[in-house]
């Protein structure tokens, strides 16, 4: 199917565009007041997940309501776990939360990999299949995962936390494990990664949501050869690699096989690419609370931050997800500020 706006993934592949792309990470969910509304009428946010076509609603929502220039598939990176054999439940106001986790070499042993727990997903690959459809090449469609680091922390931790130490923990007293973990996490990610494309995902990003949490020692140890190996098997769309507050990683990251690299908003375009050269797309980077202030104030901002830019190999979105609470007029303003920018 040909896409009506292929803008988004010209961006990605390094073309020169008439102007950056827009998409907010988490734009399909609570900002907008049609997703509060279905939201209400479920028994929860995984019913939300697990049912096809209410995913294919909630990803095309934004696209509707906001113009963005992708979708991104409505899910949730603790389906690997959860397709591994590591159920979660995810408690109101207060995030996901794991009966049972992994302790020790013998719970990891337990666990299903590759293939076998990728099977377990045909709702999101579903959900894949209808949003496609119903798109009908509107825009193209971002499929995406949790990095290895970031799924082993929920797997050991049991839950959100601030520090993590439990999780850093088991690197620092179990590294063989953790080795071995981060193995079955990656190739069950892969398989799945793999499915979203055959399924309609037109690029793949990989989400390192902790990956500000490890050192530049660990996260080169436990981090960064786990997500080479599943931006390298993704061979048929662009990937994007986006590891939240590691700058210090940036030079690594720009050495793997991907096209894009995620910028959050505590780091100046300019350094980023003095570490990683000239040839990977950069994605971000407004404060996300920056969508708080005056109307105004947002527009300058975005100006601000597509000049800082220079105007290529750039991809506007924020330095990390859209929070629930964001005035939607905010949103807006900040999207259309892009999609009215003619340059430098």
């Amino acid at each position: 199917m040909k896409l009506q706006n292929d803008l988004f993934l010209r961006a990605a592949r390094g073309e020169k565009t008439e102007r950056p792309p827009v998409w907010l990470m988490r734009q399909a969910g609570r900002i907008l007041p049609q997703y509060r509304a279905l939201r209400g009428s479920l028994s929860g946010f995984k019913e939300l997940v697990e049912t096809p076509h209410l995913a294919a609603e909630v990803t095309i929502q934004p696209v509707d309501e906001l113009g963005v220039d992708a979708a991104i598939i409505f899910s949730d990176i603790l389906v690997i776990p959860e397709a591994m054999g590591l159920t979660y439940e995810m408690v109101e106001k207060k995030g996901p939360l794991f009966p049972q986790t992994i302790e020790s070499q013998s719970d990891i042993e337990k666990l299903i990999v590759g293939a076998e727990a990728a099977s377990e997903l045909q709702y999101v690959y579903d959900a894949l299949k209808i949003t496609k459809q119903e798109l009908n090449g509107r825009v193209p469609l971002i499929g995406f995962s949790g990095a290895p680091w970031t799924i082993l922390a929920y797997m050991v931790e049991g839950s959100g936390s601030k520090t993590f130490s439990k999780a850093k923990k088991f690197l620092y007293t179990q590294p063989e494990a953790a080795h071995m973990l981060l193995q079955k996490i990656t190739d069950t990610t892969i398989a799945y990664l793999q499915n979203k494309v055959k399924s309609g995902a037109d690029l793949i990003q990989i989400f390192d949501s902790w990956a500000g949490i490890l050192s530049p020692a660990q996260f080169s140890t436990f981090a960064a050869p786990y997500i080479a190996q599943i931006a390298a098997a993704i061979t048929d769309v662009p990937v994007t690699v986006f590891a939240k507050n590691a700058w210090f990683a940036y030079a690594e990251i720009g050495k793997m096989d991907c096209n894009v690299i995620g910028v959050d908003w505590n780091t100046h375009p300019t350094f980023a690419r003095e570490l990683v050269g000239k040839d990977k797309v950069f994605q971000g980077n407004l404060d996300p609370c920056q969508l708080y202030a005056p109307a105004a104030d947002v527009r300058n901002a975005t100006l601000n931050m597509l000049k800082s830019f220079g105007g290529e190999k750039h991809i506007a979105n924020l330095g990390h997800g859209v929070y629930p609470d964001t005035p939607l007029d905010n949103v807006k303003v900040f999207v259309d500020t892009v999609k009215g920018w003619e340059g430098v």
